[in-house]
Order: structure tokens, then sequence, then C-alpha cells
């Protein structure tokens, strides 16, 4: 059996679910052929446990400028883009125009402009994109998906969709390199885009106009400043007053964090972990936008980014009834070494997860009109984004499967998800209603 040649760009904490099914879970049938990155240590880093875990050989490493000559020596059938956001469009088309596939994380992309380049480039070369929408593959979405495609509550007509980002979470964008929105196109994008995708999917429809307000709240020296704050530093690392401050992140001893960022620093000039009340801050952490869409069904959504919890609540009121659903998930800091399977978080036999106090942590429940409020059951899912993480590496990796669902994402879906975010982001700056389908000439 011909196994497929893969190649990853950007070797940053993501690239391990990649690198970790192709060495190891699915290595009957993918083979890793090369690394390429900015910065060699990061890349040797993971070359060292690819080494370490899997008794796998080093493969071959290139830096960003060589990304089309590796391309062209290694020959690889599928490209993996991992790399900051702003960038993806430059792999994503680099890699059709040699014959390649794609798969890439999500953001697709961070404005308009690009995702009409990689749009263009898409049909030209007829490769394929696939997008890593991991939140739909979790078995909680995947059930709120199935109870609404069954019509259990009629035609959806409203959705009301609260994210909340806690103080462990929310604060680690405001550390790396997605403070600056040129690079991450803010959390609207960044982040939002997979909130916003899971809507275009449950509702089997895309947006078609959106406004939005948003500002940076809570983070950021000048609104430290106004509750008090009187000491500042730039970043955790051997800072004394760092060490007064809940909100540093402290890699010392964490083997994963330095190999990848702290001995590598010295490359690309890549701070990892930066104050999040420094300055030059330029994404929102309060958002809030409206949503309406082509089958007239419409949304409001928030995103807040330093909240006491972690998770989601959303709710849809359709013709024949209504759906709620509450999720405290587990805070996450990317790069860290944190199980996310944690053990004392376990599945009730009424479908509800229940952390320590006993007291539903996931429910969802549905009632129709003039009837009782019935609670719903799944399978949760282990691992990673609800569960999520582990299928979508099936699908990506062992392609063919049923899915009646249309649980895999391509590079339509990629584009529906970001266009509400970029619109979200124009409206914040205009003060007005934005049409997507004019921000994409169609």
């Amino acid at each position: 059996m011909k196994k497929t040649r893969y190649a990853l760009v950007g070797t940053g904490s993501r690239s391990r679910m990649y690198i970790d099914a192709i060495a190891g879970t699915f290595n009957d049938s993918a083979e890793l052929v090369a690394f390429c990155d900015i910065n060699t240590t990061r890349m040797d880093f993971m070359n060292r446990r690819l080494q370490e875990k899997f008794k796998h050989a080093p493969v071959p490493t290139y830096k960003a400028e060589d990304f089309r000559r590796m391309v062209q020596k290694e020959k690889p059938d599928t490209v993996i883009v991992l790399t900051w956001d702003r960038t993806h469009h430059r792999y994503i088309i680099t890699s059709m125009e040699l014959g390649c596939d794609v798969v890439t994380e999500k953001p697709l992309t961070t404005d308009d402009e690009k995702c009409r380049l990689i749009l263009d480039a898409q049909e030209k070369y007829g490769k394929k994109i696939t997008v890593t929408f991991n939140y739909r593959y979790s078995p909680r979405n995947t059930r709120i998906k199935q109870l609404i495609s069954s019509g259990a509550i009629g035609d959806v007509v409203s959705v009301h969709f609260e994210w909340m980002l806690d103080t462990r979470h929310g604060a680690d964008y405001f550390r790396r390199w997605h403070r600056d929105k040129n690079n991450s196109g803010g959390l609207m994008v960044h982040k939002s885009t997979h909130h916003f995708d899971l809507v275009n999917w449950w509702l089997d429809s895309k947006a078609e106009s959106v406004f939005g307000m948003g500002r940076l709240a809570f983070y950021g020296r000048e609104n430290a400043e106004q509750r008090g704050v009187r000491e500042f530093y730039e970043r955790c690392k051997d800072n004394p007053v760092a060490e007064k401050d809940p909100f540093a992140l402290d890699m010392s001893g964490n083997e994963l964090m330095t190999g990848l960022y702290l001995n590598a620093e010295h490359e690309d000039g890549y701070i990892r972990d930066q104050s999040v009340f420094g300055h030059n801050i330029s994404i929102e952490d309060t958002m809030s936008v409206m949503v309406k869409y082509r089958n007239k069904a419409v949304m409001t959504y928030s995103l807040n980014a330093f909240c006491p919890i972690e998770g989601y609540n959303v709710s849809f009121n359709g013709t024949k009834g209504r759906i709620e659903v509450r999720i405290v998930e587990r805070p996450y800091v990317s790069g860290s070494t944190i199980d996310q399977n944690d053990p004392d978080y376990n599945m009730r036999e009424d479908g509800a997860v229940t952390g320590k106090s006993g007291e539903p942590e996931a429910s969802i429940t549905v009632q129709q009109l003039w009837g009782e409020r019935q609670p719903v059951t799944w399978t949760e899912g282990k691992g990673g984004h609800g569960g999520g993480d582990g299928l979508l590496l099936e699908d990506i990796f062992k392609p063919g499967r049923e899915d009646p669902l249309k649980t895999a994402a391509g590079v339509e879906d990629g584009v529906n998800s970001i266009m509400v975010g970029i619109a979200a982001n124009k409206s914040f700056a205009a003060g007005k209603p934005v049409n997507i389908k004019e921000l994409l000439h169609t």
C-alpha cells in the first residue's frame, strides 16, 4: 500500500497533533517527509521528539524561504499548514501551484483580499483544501446537528451563542503573536471562526450580513492602569514583577515550551511569555455581533476573553421548540503539557458531564412547544476540542468514511466561517452593518 506523503510547514505546539498522528496512529498509511519553519531550533526540537517518542528517523528541515524547494525536492502529496494565520495563504497557494493538496489549521486566512487569492488559486489548480474544524467532530456538537436536522424544533429562526474564554486560556492570546491583529485577524477571525463554522453547519446556511461592536476592555496596559496597576513588565522570564502577576506565564521547567520557545527565540525574536498588560495589543477581548443568514435565521453572538469559567452557552429557537446547550470546558494554554482527559470529569447517565462538585458541566435539552424540557444524551468524546481532535484526524489520514452530516470541511466552509469574523472586524471599524457578498465580490 502506497503511503500518502505529508510535509508540515510550521512546527509550533499545534504541530504535535499531526506529527503524532502521522508517525504513530496512522503510520501504516501516512509518511512524514519534511518540516518547514522560520526557526531551525524549533524544527530540530520536533525532530528529536520524533526520534525519542516514535523511533522515527529525523526528517529533512527547510527554512521558510526554501518552502518551494522543499516541495519540489521532497514531493509531498499533501502540505499541512500550521503557520501564523497571516501567512496561511502563501503556503496554501504555493502548495496547490506545485501540485499538492492542502490541510490547513483554521482560520483559512485573515482578510477578504487573501481569501479571494486562495479561491482564485483553488479554482485555477483544482487541488483539495481541508480546513480542520475539529469542533464539528465533538460528539456533543454532532448531537446538536442531529437534533436540528431531524426537525426536533422545526425551522430555526434565532440563535443566541455566548462563548467564554477564561483567564487562563483567554489570556494566552494576549501573550502570543495573536495579540497583533495583523497576524491573527483578532479573535473574531482566529477563535470565533470555530463558532461561526458551527452555526453555519448546524443551520446548513451561511451568513449574509454582520453588525458588530468590540473593544479591548480588560487586557493591555491602559486598562490595567485604570484599575490601579502601577508595576509593569514586558516578559515573564527573569522578572521579579512578573512573580506577583497571576497572569504571568512561567515557562521554566516546561520541556515543551523551553524547546519550542525559550531555546528558539534567539533565531526569530519571538517572545512567548509577554505580559498581557503590555503595550501594542491591537486585538479585542470583548466582542458582540449580530448575524443574518441566508435562510432568514438571525444570531446574536458574544465572545469574552477574561471570564472566570471556560465554555459556551447556545440556545436555538425554532418554530416547534427550543434547544438549550451549556458546556463548561477545561481551560488550556497552548504548548502546555496539560492532560486534556481529566479523570475528575465524568459522564453522567443522563448525558451531562460532571465536575468534581457533581453539578452538570455539559448538558443539552430540548423543549417542544407546550412540552416538558427533556435532557439529551450522547457519548462524550476524549481528547482535545471536546473529543473532536481524534475523529478529525481519522478523516484526514483515513478518508472514505460515510459522512451523512457532512462533518468534513473544505475550502467553502473555511471561507464561510472566516467571512463572518472579517465582516465583524470591518463593522467594528465602520460602525455599520457589512454585507459579506460585497466583500467577496460574488
